[in-house]
């Protein structure tokens, strides 16, 4: 699941596109004009060459949205896929010199799309005789050098990550994800390069790799007990020594970890979620370092480390492909060692360039399945389930959410928490889902539920609930009584995004958005009665938000009632299957509404 993005505004008015192309083949430049009466000084030789970077690529292979089963499209003119940026990767390659070319990747690779899902459930990679990943397939074939581990790397279970990484040609970096028995590297911490430069010593560039510390808690039914995440300021202080002590020239950083310094999960771990720029602004050594995570572009940004006054460079090529991140080192040799002189960055849009003739076929064998099988019909529904309304309205397809997740929990509950009163919380993931009326498909059900979430049952009581239906209040602004509500503005205050906001099904109650924050949940009832603070319910809820995603009160260390393996989408489609025809009305479970002073908005 993704995180929260950084403040756009900020860090763009911050950065900016630049630095040109520098020269594919290195110089011998004058030294300074020298007194008359001194020896002139040796001619110093001069070096050039790029580390080109992706991030969060999330298995987008071509510019295709599985979900829609058409071209990708969004209003600012985006192109998805491997298959384009590679055009772009081929081009500076071509421009430079492949000796001059570096390729490096800052995780999420192996989730975020149908095709992923396919080859990690349907095919896996991990049967007998499993086939190749796609993205391995791509990312071979452009010949990485490195990959940084991302969280959703996680997602599917630490057994096919490792298939995946040996189905890899290059190393899966994480100097920060540790045996949790042993607490050493679970994964390789760093790769060094060699650029090679006639006559003269190789420049060797260190890649060090860094994951988030919040897998720990998104994935923890995954990683508990086998593998542990510390900090990454802590993991690079003790890494990018050593880079050094080994000759490394340049020090190169790739983070799954935006730069804006927050995190996402509060106080629930002790290490902070997006802590690229205290990386730089800590850790004396560094070069430049290369951002995931937060899907957002930073074409340059400079952080000036507070030990030794240099200025590492960062940037970030937003996501699924659709930027290209072009870092252009300039080095000089003094007494036998290279030194940088100049880093600069920029991000490249795919949109300029059409689909890599190479790499599309290679992989639309693969990509044609996945578009057979999203097109599977699962039966029917009576009427269109549309989220276009659902952050802000009770709507039919959070409740067909609500009503799977609170089914799937009741048949495994033990005999006494059976008793106990059932509800359910869910977000909306995607506000251009759409059930529609009529034939039904994979692909429109898991629209609807685009996240591997598997699900929990916890128990909480009506005094924590209020707390948790407070803290998801929280995604509204304050609007007074009596001022008009826009839609457009209402939501995602707090820099709470819709994955993060959860709504209550089997109870009812109201969101008052004319109060402050803490003060909003008003007429909270279960069975028409006002809910008391000590009685329990079961809540059906995903294990992300479970074990601690977002930030939410109690939900993490109550206690636990049920659990699956099952993805909760994959529940949804065998539900929809049993069913063969889908009557919204038969599932009617939610009951909340936005108020002003008690006064409903919609």
């Amino acid at each position: 699941m993704p995180v929260n993005p950084m403040n756009r505004r900020e860090f763009m008015q911050k950065s900016a596109v630049t630095g040109a192309a520098v020269a594919a083949a290195g110089t011998v430049a004058a030294a300074p004009a020298q007194a008359a009466e001194q020896k002139p000084e040796k001619a110093l030789l001069t070096w050039s060459f790029s580390i080109l970077g992706t991030t969060d690529l999330h298995s987008h292979v071509f510019d295709w949205d599985y979900y829609k089963d058409a071209a990708y499209s969004d209003s600012k003119g985006n192109k998805t896929g491997v298959a384009r940026v590679a055009t772009l990767i081929k081009q500076q390659r071509a421009a430079k010199g492949e000796d001059h070319v570096l390729l490096v990747d800052a995780g999420d690779i192996i989730q975020g799309t149908s095709l992923a899902y396919y080859y990690a459930r349907v095919d896996s990679i991990t049967g007998t005789n499993g086939p190749k990943h796609p993205m391995a397939v791509a990312m071979n074939a452009l010949k990485y050098d490195a990959a940084a581990l991302g969280n959703h790397e996680f997602n599917y279970g630490i057994d096919l990550l490792r298939k995946f990484e040996k189905q890899c040609h290059f190393p899966l970096l994480g100097a920060n994800a540790l045996d949790a028995k042993t607490l050493k590297p679970a994964f390789q911490p760093f790769t060094v390069k060699c650029i090679r430069v006639p006559g003269a010593p190789d420049i060797k560039v260190g890649i060090l790799g860094l994951t988030n510390p919040g897998i720990a808690l998104w994935d923890k039914d995954n990683v508990s007990g086998k593998m542990a995440f510390t900090g990454l300021v802590e993991q690079a202080k003790k890494y990018v020594p050593r880079m050094r002590a080994l000759g490394c020239d340049v020090v190169f950083l790739t983070d799954h970890s935006g730069l804006d310094g927050s995190s996402s999960y509060g106080t629930e771990l002790p290490y902070v979620e997006n802590a690229s720029n205290l990386v730089a602004e800590q850790v004396p050594g560094i070069d430049a370092i290369l951002v995931g995570h937060t899907h957002t572009e930073v074409s340059s940004y400079t952080v000036t480390n507070t030990e030794t006054g240099k200025d590492v460079v960062l940037s970030e090529p937003y996501c699924w492909g659709m930027r290209l991140t072009v870092f252009d080192f300039e080095l000089e040799l003094v007494h036998g060692q290279w030194k940088v002189t100049s880093t600069k960055a920029q991000t490249l849009n795919s949109n300029t360039v059409e689909e890599d003739a190479e790499i599309t076929a290679l992989l639309k064998a693969d990509h044609d399945l996945v578009v057979k099988y999203v097109n599977t019909a699962v039966g029917t529904c009576t009427e269109d389930l549309s989220a276009a309304e659902a952050c802000w309205k009770d709507t039919a397809a959070m409740d067909f959410i609500h009503q799977v997740q609170m089914e799937s929990v009741k048949s495994g509950l033990s005999t006494a928490d059976a008793a106990l009163p059932l509800i359910s919380v869910a977000a909306c993931f995607s506000r251009t889902a759409d059930i529609p009326k009529g034939d039904v498909t994979i692909r429109d059900v898991a629209g609807l539920y685009i996240y591997d979430n598997t699900l929990y049952g916890k128990k909480l009581t009506g005094a924590q609930l209020k707390d948790y239906l407070e803290y998801a209040a929280k995604y509204y602004h304050q609007v007074p009584s009596g001022t008009a509500v826009d839609t457009a503005t209402v939501t995602n205050a707090n820099s709470f995004w819709d994955y993060m906001y959860d709504m209550a099904a089997g109870v009812s109650y109201e969101i008052d958005i004319a109060q402050a924050e803490g003060s909003r949940i008003k007429n909270l009832t279960y069975n028409g009665t006002a809910v008391a603070d000590d009685q329990v319910f079961v809540v059906a809820v995903n294990n992300y938000r479970a074990n601690g995603g977002s930030g939410y009160p109690h939900i993490a260390a109550a206690d636990i009632a049920y659990s699956s393996t099952n993805e909760v989408r994959q529940l949804m489609i065998d539900y929809f299957t049993a069913k063969v025809t889908l009557n919204p009305a038969d599932f009617a479970v939610s009951n909340w509404k936005l108020t002003q002073d008690g006064t409903p908005v919609f």
